[in-house]
């Protein structure tokens, strides 16, 4: 749900970028893939988890020095890849990108190839794309690579005693304006906030919210037990909700108020209370066990909050940004004014807390306003509680290829 501002408003909001009045984010997801709880430390082969960023207000296009025309034998263990496991997930990509010229030939070939060969499989990969090495900015090939996935929560369609904590649709008040309208130079930029009588001002923080000043009374899609595992559950951007009576309920991102992303592990480990090593998601969680009364206070720190809505009971996985589901240990997260979305990409990095080489094909299917920087990936290990456990302690060096349609070079729509 989004509210459109009328164009006698759009001088107001241009000045509003000037001002900082209200909240500008680039437009975000259906699944807004963050990572974990944060501390913003160089990538190394083992740490903890990582420190969601809080998106520019603005970035230029991807150019031409970001990628470079690589051989398939610069790829690490490219040989050794299950590439099969990867090809479904090219097909689902190939639902979205058929229409575009450049990608025609290459998801006719996908969808011809027998899944169950790998020699073809391979041979389709090799003679189809071209490997790309991704680079940053400043010229620079390593880059962060953290982990997300989808949680199960306890919860109810209606409150009671144990249930108590709500899970919010998008509220009325809530304004978000695309702002390419009024400046084609913005695509991608979008103003979440509300109306204060004839002015546009950011919308509530986290603990307005939870202090009942915004209009979400009446929004609830459902509540929950753990007012943790609801804060994670807004970092994750989608999740699983199990009912009294057994029905699973998906829910995922809808919409968010517009504020930035406060780490309460690095506000922990400001305090002296968790050790940086210990500032992952599971430490945060163990923290709120031994300190209830003063939990909803940390939680507030992050003035950021999303908004849900009720998703298909049909669909095999969370939806991500490119508008198909994600398939666990072959779908990461990019920043997408870099990466194109929904490209295949090979990412060579490591297993959490190990040295242990994770190289394997993927695709770029996804994206999250923590996720900023060329060579910078979030991977979805998939559903549940050792899904978890393993993203919740990602945070590693990789670096990236991107693999585009023989013939033509890497672009964004």
């Amino acid at each position: 749900m989004q509210k459109r501002i009328w164009p006698a408003l759009t001088l107001c909001i241009l000045e509003l970028l000037a001002s900082g009045c209200a909240s500008l984010t680039r437009t975000t997801p259906p699944t807004p893939s963050a990572p974990l709880e944060p501390l913003p430390e160089t990538p190394a082969p083992v740490v903890s988890a990582p420190e969601p960023a809080t998106a520019p207000a603005a970035q230029a296009p991807s150019s031409p020095q970001a990628f470079q025309t690589a051989d398939w034998s610069a790829l690490p263990e490219w040989g050794n890849d299950k590439l099969a496991e990867a090809l479904p997930a090219l097909l689902l990509s190939c639902g979205s990108l058929k229409s575009q010229p450049e990608w025609q030939s290459a998801c006719a070939a996908a969808a011809q190839i027998p899944g169950e060969d790998p020699a073809a499989v391979r041979q389709f990969f090799e003679s189809s794309f071209v490997p790309h090495a991704v680079h940053n900015a400043d010229g620079s090939s390593d880059g962060l690579v953290t982990g997300y996935y989808e949680p199960l929560l306890r919860g109810s369609r209606t409150p009671t005693r144990l249930y108590r904590f709500p899970v919010y649709g998008i509220p009325n008040d809530l304004l978000v304006v695309d702002l390419t309208e009024a400046q084609p130079n913005l695509k991608g930029m979008r103003l979440r906030g509300r109306l204060q009588g004839n002015k546009v001002v950011p919308y509530y923080t986290r603990a307005e919210i939870e202090r009942g000043e915004a209009a979400v009374r009446g929004r609830e899609i459902l509540w929950v037990d753990d007012a943790v595992e609801l804060f994670f559950l807004q970092i994750q951007g989608s999740g699983r909700v199990k009912l009294p009576d057994g029905e699973i309920v998906r829910i995922g991102f809808a919409e968010h108020n517009g504020h930035p992303y406060r780490s309460i592990g690095r506000v922990l480990v400001e305090r002296g209370e968790l050790p940086q090593d210990k500032a992952s998601m599971q430490g945060i969680k163990q923290w709120g066990k031994q300190n209830p009364d003063l939990l909803p206070l940390l939680l507030q720190q992050n003035p950021a909050f999303v908004f849900f809505r009720e998703m298909p009971s049909s669909s095999p996985g969370p939806v991500g940004a490119l508008g198909v589901a994600l398939t666990p240990g072959r779908s990461i997260a990019v920043d997408a004014s870099v990466v194109p979305l929904g490209a295949p990409v090979f990412l060579s990095s490591t297993w959490p807390l190990s040295a242990r080489p994770l190289n394997r094909l993927v695709l770029a299917q996804d994206t999250g306003s923590a996720i900023k920087g060329a060579v910078r990936a979030d991977f979805f290990w998939g559903f549940g509680d050792e899904a978890g456990q393993i993203a919740g302690r990602m945070r590693q060096s990789g670096r990236m290829w991107v693999l585009y349609p023989r013939g033509f070079e890497p672009r964004l729509p």
